[in-house]
């Protein structure tokens, strides 16, 4: 049996969020400071710039994370691969070039606690089927419940995005179960778009999050070449359909 302490009880580390059997740690501020470097602390803590680590409460279950994630596990909990035969590592090891993301990520089981590596980012927490399959922007995966499907998707149109110098590949998550995302900006600072048979157009990679429903192509942000010269953009993402962007203020 395994005691853990200073951890829930810490007055300097608040739970800000928690989902399922996920919770995300925020400390007020930092204490590993001395005298060169306590002011800068300090502000930075007073600017919402503070360290920020996820929990995962093992329960019997299964969550698969970014490789190199894990800061600690306690209890019950062993790590293996998350790959299912030669032909999915192979697959994995193909999806890894082009979306950015690592080709195996370990899979953590058991009973007990898994503590990520702490971050200076903002961490979001979704449920997959509140989607219906959720693309990320390159890099953004942290964590997700196991059972959830990891498949790759490509854009609609291949050479508008080479064009506009744009990956054509993305993460998409599929099925039931949480996802753990990085965003350079706290959720507060989100814009959520929901769209009916609707489109979206966004000069730049702001969309940090989006159905997998919507149809995602790179286009001309005019159809003429003089209508694109005047208003100063050349390419912009377009996302058409049913669903939802997450979208972030700065890139």
């Amino acid at each position: 049996m395994v005691t853990c302490k200073n951890l829930y009880e810490n007055k300097n580390v608040e739970i800000v969020e928690a989902k399922g059997d996920v919770k995300i740690l925020e400390y007020k501020k930092d204490l590993s400071v001395d005298a060169s470097n306590a002011v800068a602390s300090y502000f930075a803590s007073q600017m919402n710039v503070r360290k920020r680590q996820v929990l995962i409460e093992l329960k019997g279950n299964s969550y698969t994370i970014s490789a190199g994630a894990m800061q600690w596990t306690s209890g019950n909990v062993s790590m293996a691969a998350d790959v299912k035969g030669i032909g999915d590592f192979l697959g994995k090891a193909i999806s890894s070039k082009v979306t950015k993301e690592s080709a195996i990520k370990p899979k953590y089981q058991g009973n007990g606690l898994l503590m990520l590596e702490p971050t200076y980012k903002h961490i979001l927490i979704e449920e997959v089927s509140d989607w219906g399959g959720i693309v990320l922007d390159d890099g953004l995966f942290l964590a997700c419940d196991s059972k959830v499907q990891q498949k790759v998707v490509a854009r609609t149109n291949f050479s508008s995005a080479a064009l506009g110098k744009e990956g054509l590949f993305n993460l998409c998550l599929r099925g039931s179960g949480l996802a753990v995302l990085e965003s350079p900006v706290p959720r507060d600072e989100l814009i959520e778009f929901v769209l009916e048979n609707d489109e979206v157009r966004i000069d730049g990679n702001y969309a940090i999050a989006w159905s997998d429903s919507l149809d995602f192509r790179v286009e001309k942000s005019s159809k003429s070449l003089i209508g694109s010269a005047v208003s100063g953009e050349g390419f912009v993402n377009v996302y058409r359909g049913t669903g939802r962007i997450l979208m972030a203020p700065v890139e």
